[in-house]
C-alpha cells in the first residue's frame, strides 16, 4: 500500500514556507531566506562588494602582484555569493537539520563578512592579502583569513554528512549534492596546499631571513607571473587555484547536471546512473588537475606528459557514457519531470 499525506498537515507546510517545499506562497528568495536567513542577506551584501569592487578596478588603476588591485575583491565577492546562495539552496532540501543550518549558516556569513572584508580593506592599503608576512599587521589579517576558512571547512563537513544521510525525492539531485558536497569539501582544503612555504622560502627562513611572502599558489615560478585572462591562474606553471576553484565549485556544476537531465525522457534509474558517472568524473577531473598543479604543469601550458592523465581521464569518461547509454537504448520514455 502507498503511503499516504494528511492533506491539512501538509498544506500548513506549505503555508509557513518551511524549507523544501515548493509551494505557490513563496518565491525562492522568501525560500532561501526561511532556509538560512544569515546567508541569504550576506549574499546580497557580497553583491553589493562585487559592484562596489568593479567601481574600483574602474577607477582604480593600481595593480597588486601583476594584477588590478580590486580584482581579487571581486573574484572573492562574486564566489562567496555564489557559494552562499546554493548553500542556502541546499539547505531548503533539508528541512529537519535545523540546528545544522543555522550553526552552519551563520558560521559561513560571518566567514565571509571577515574574509571579503580583510581582502578588500587589504586592496585598498596596497599589499597583498594571502601569503604576507611583510609586516606583523599583514601576517595577523592573514591568520585571521587563514584560520576563519579552516573552521568553516571544519563545520561544513556537517552539510555533507546531512545530505548524504537525507532521502531526496530527487535520486539524481539527490547524488549530484552528495557527490557536490564532498568534492567541495576536498576543493576548499586544497587552499591549505598553498600556504606551504617554496623552497626559496625555506631557504630564506633556514638562514634567518624574513621573507616577504610565506605560501604561494604558484608551482614552479613566483606568484605574479603572466596570468590568463580574468582568472589570474599562471599560463607557464602549475597553479593550485586551478583545482581549488575546480572542487569548491562542484556543487554548482553536477546540480546543473540533474537539473538538466530532468528533461530527459529515461528512467530515474538511469538517471541516477549518469548523476553518479558524472560526479565520478568530475572528481577523477579534479585530482587530475591538483597532479598538473603540484608537478608545475599549467593548464594551458602542459607537456605531453602532463597531457596523458587528462587524455585518460575524458576516455574513461566518454567510456562511461557510452556504456550508459547503449544499456538504455531500450529504455522506455518516461514523463517529462518539470
Amino acid at each position: 500500500m502507498e503511503p499516504t499525506t494528511h492533506p491539512d498537515r501538509s498544506s500548513r507546510g506549505a503555508r509557513a514556507g518551511a524549507p523544501g517545499t515548493t509551494g505557490t506562497t513563496g518565491n525562492l528568495i522568501d525560500r532561501l531566506w526561511q532556509a538560512s536567513p544569515p546567508l541569504t542577506a550576506v549574499s546580497a551584501l557580497m553583491i553589493a562588494a562585487a559592484v562596489a569592487s568593479v567601481i574600483g578596478l574602474v577607477v582604480d588603476p593600481r595593480t597588486i602582484t601583476g594584477a588590478p588591485a580590486w580584482l581579487k575583491p571581486l573574484k572573492f565577492a562574486v564566489s562567496t555569493t555564489v557559494y552562499g546562495l546554493t548553500l542556502a539552496w541546499i539547505f531548503t532540501h533539508l528541512p529537519d537539520h535545523r540546528r545544522m543550518r543555522r550553526i552552519v549558516g551563520w558560521m559561513t556569513a560571518i566567514v565571509f563578512v571577515l574574509e571579503v572584508g580583510i581582502i578588500d580593506v587589504q586592496a585598498w592599503r596596497g599589499p597583498t592579502s594571502h601569503f604576507n608576512a611583510t609586516t606583523p599587521l599583514d601576517q595577523v589579517l592573514y591568520a585571521v583569513m587563514g584560520a576563519a576558512i579552516v573552521v568553516q571547512t571544519l563545520v561544513s563537513v556537517a552539510v555533507v554528512v546531512a545530505v548524504w544521510r537525507h532521502r531526496f525525492a530527487d535520486r539524481s539531485l539527490g547524488w549530484a549534492l552528495r557527490f557536490g558536497t564532498a568534492l567541495t569539501i576536498a576543493g576548499a582544503l586544497t587552499g591549505g596546499l598553498m600556504t606551504r612555504p617554496t623552497q626559496a622560502q625555506l631557504t630564506d627562513l633556514r638562514a634567518g631571513g624574513h621573507p616577504a611572502s610565506v605560501g604561494a599558489h604558484t608551482v614552479g615560478g613566483v606568484d605574479g607571473g603572466p596570468g590568463m585572462p580574468l582568472t589570474g591562474w599562471s599560463r607557464e606553471h602549475g597553479d593550485v587555484r586551478v583545482p581549488h576553484f575546480v572542487g569548491l565549485h562542484a556543487i554548482q556544476a553536477l546540480a546543473l547536471v540533474a537539473f538538466g537531465l530532468r528533461r530527459w525522457r529515461r528512467s530515474e534509474r538511469t538517471r541516477v546512473k549518469v548523476v553518479v558517472a558524472a560526479g565520478a568524473s568530475y572528481a577523477a577531473l579534479f585530482a587530475v588537475l591538483l597532479w598538473q598543479a603540484l608537478h608545475g604543469h599549467s593548464l594551458v601550458a602542459s607537456d605531453a606528459a602532463a597531457l596523458v592523465p587528462l587524455g585518460l581521464w575524458a576516455g574513461a569518461t566518454a567510456l562511461a557514457f557510452g556504456v550508459i547509454a547503449r544499456a538504455q537504448e531500450q529504455d522506455a520514455p518516461t514523463e517529462v519531470v518539470v
